[in-house]
């Protein structure tokens, strides 16, 4: 059983979970046709992560000419070269499975709007004691 997880370990990507259910993203995969690759890039909304470990995978989903296109990635394939984030969204959902029978307006996510680090505000100085005179 610990061969299994060596080998699980050295396939795994290292890396991190920039990304959420509700994120809007680019996905860079690559196809092979006969002898020549390119990189194809399929921009959507995660509707929903599964599993852990090696097998863990991530669902995209997106309008194509009017008809919703759904599409799984595996999140540790060699094929997938780079997930960029274009759009975080604000969900309290893990699964965002009814997405798919709305039709417009009705589908769209809240944008997250994350605050940059705010400086703390500054304390007004003390005002000066008055001077006694004896």
């Amino acid at each position: 059983m610990n061969e299994i997880k060596a080998i699980e370990a050295s396939q795994m990507k290292e890396q991190p979970d920039s990304f959420k259910v509700g994120d809007t993203v680019k996905v860079h995969f690559k196809i092979v046709e006969g002898k020549t690759e390119r990189i194809q890039v399929y921009e959507g909304l995660v509707i929903a992560m599964k599993n852990s470990g090696i097998g863990k995978t991530f669902t995209v989903r997106k309008n194509s000419y009017g008809v919703g296109v759904e599409r799984v990635f595996p999140f540790h394939s060699p094929r997938v070269a780079r997930v960029e984030l274009v759009r975080p969204g604000r969900v309290r959902r893990a699964k965002l499975y009814y997405i798919r029978g709305k039709i417009g307006k009705a589908a769209k996510i809240k944008e997250l709007i994350v605050k940059k680090n705010a400086k703390p505000k500054a304390k007004p100085a003390p005002a000066p004691a008055a001077a006694e005179t004896p």
